[in-house]
């Protein structure tokens, strides 16, 4: 299942994906997670310190790797050059698994221990100094989104997406790659006001939202998130001593965060196994190709020269069972 965490800065989305990661390894779920926020925290998140953040490899650095290969042997896409960041799959492809071994998990992708497993971790890379006044953060989310194209996840399966802040991610087409979208939200007026623009921005593609409130201390917060947000409210989660600690660097075993927000995190996971039941492979390779030939059309074949929509193979629908060619 593929996962995104979105939520408006502050409202501690990377801290609760880093425990619904830590949940997930707990109950020896195999877990890609991926760090797609501006602010690159979840790695700090999940245990490491400054240095060893510090080190993941940026994907943006290797999109050149991450386009050859996921390019394979398939006949119309002539050069990886041509490739962009939603280039579709199609025959001769290679895909991504989640389980498997692979040029690109080798170079982007980082093991990272938990008390209870170990899951992979990659990032995109944070907005560097030379970035500034040259550079949008939404091109290097690009080898994000050129992954989760061409990534097939299986139902025990989990690729967990810290997103970046506000709606940001609506600049691209990475918000229709999700079987379940997370968004966490404050009780405050300004907590909620990112949730009625993904419901709006999402209404039309098919998008499973629902509501994480966060930083919950009563009653008072709770029938606030009930009035503004219905029946999307899915669970909150209140003060926690743990993550207080896990704030500091000195977090105490995971067994130990409390019982109330351990039933809060199966909740997410229930949640997301109800929304891939409903997964649409013909839909999502649909959306797919969609935002591809807006993509083409709007500044793609401009800046690869080539027409961009002839890399749409019409008879190809990505899937559990679509076939993955090997290196050769």
């Amino acid at each position: 299942m593929k996962i995104a965490f979105v939520g408006k800065g502050g409202s501690g989305k990377t801290t609760l994906s880093s425990l619904f990661i830590r949940h997930l390894a707990a109950n020896e779920a195999p877990v890609v997670a991926v760090d797609a926020d501006i602010n690159q925290h979840l790695g700090a998140a999940l245990g490491l310190d400054e240095e060893q953040a510090g080190a993941l490899p940026a994907m943006g650095a290797h999109l050149p790797l991450i386009k050859e290969y996921l390019r394979g042997s398939n006949p119309r896409i002539a050069s990886a050059e041509t490739m962009i960041k939603t280039t579709p799959p199609g025959t001769g492809s290679r895909l991504l698994k989640v389980r498997e071994d692979n040029p690109v998990y080798e170079a982007c992708a980082r093991p990272v221990p938990l008390d209870d497993g170990v899951i992979r971790l990659m990032a995109t890379g944070p907005f560097t100094e030379s970035d500034l006044g040259v550079a949008c953060y939404h091109s290097k989310v690009g080898a994000v989104e050129l992954c989760l194209n061409h990534l097939v996840d299986g139902p025990d399966e989990y690729v967990v997406v810290d997103m970046t802040a506000g709606s940001d991610s609506f600049a691209s087409g990475m918000f229709t790659r999700f079987d379940m979208t997370f968004l966490v939200a404050e009780p405050t007026r300004k907590g909620v006001s990112v949730y009625r623009q993904y419901k709006e921005y999402a209404r039309d593609f098919g998008i499973s939202l629902k509501v994480v409130g966060n930083k919950v201390q009563g009653e008072d917060d709770l029938d606030f998130l009930r009035e503004e947000v219905g029946d999307d409210l899915l669970v909150t989660v209140g003060h926690s001593d743990w993550v207080r600690a896990m704030e500091k660097g000195r977090p105490p075993r995971f067994e130990l965060l409390e019982a109330a927000n351990r039933l809060a995190l199966q909740a997410l996971q229930d949640a997301a196994e109800d929304s891939y039941e409903r997964r649409d492979w013909a839909r999502y390779t649909r959306q797919m190709v969609h935002f591809h030939l807006k993509n083409a059309e709007s500044w793609g074949n401009a800046k690869t020269g080539v027409d961009l929509a002839a890399q749409v193979d019409p008879a190809f629908v990505l899937g559990e069972h679509t076939p993955v060619p090997q290196p050769s």
